[in-house]
């Protein structure tokens, strides 16, 4: 069994500076007030990232003949549509 391993790696700053041609360092902010939809993008980037890895898993056996079992796509879109994390499929 071939095992694929996913990574995810997220990372932003605040902060930004450029160098200027004649040397010189400007720095733009942006003020925390419009910050909000940054955080709001990554919750939700990260959210979909873990749903997508939980569909994605298999049933595994692993050593002394451990078993995770991979989730139920049926019961796991219950349980997300429960939470309103998954929206109803369109028809």
């Amino acid at each position: 069994m071939k095992t694929i391993r996913f990574f995810l790696i997220l990372a932003f700053s605040t902060h930004s500076a450029a160098k200027t041609a004649s040397g010189e360092f400007s720095t733009n902010f942006l003020p925390n007030d419009r910050l909000d939809p940054v955080f709001r993008a990554t919750v939700q980037a990260t959210e979909e990232a873990v749903t997508n890895a939980l569909i994605a898993a298999t049933t595994m056996e692993g050593i002394n003949g451990n078993t995770v079992y991979a989730l139920p796509h049926d019961r796991l879109k219950e349980v997300l549509g429960q939470h309103g994390i998954l929206k109803k499929e369109a028809h």
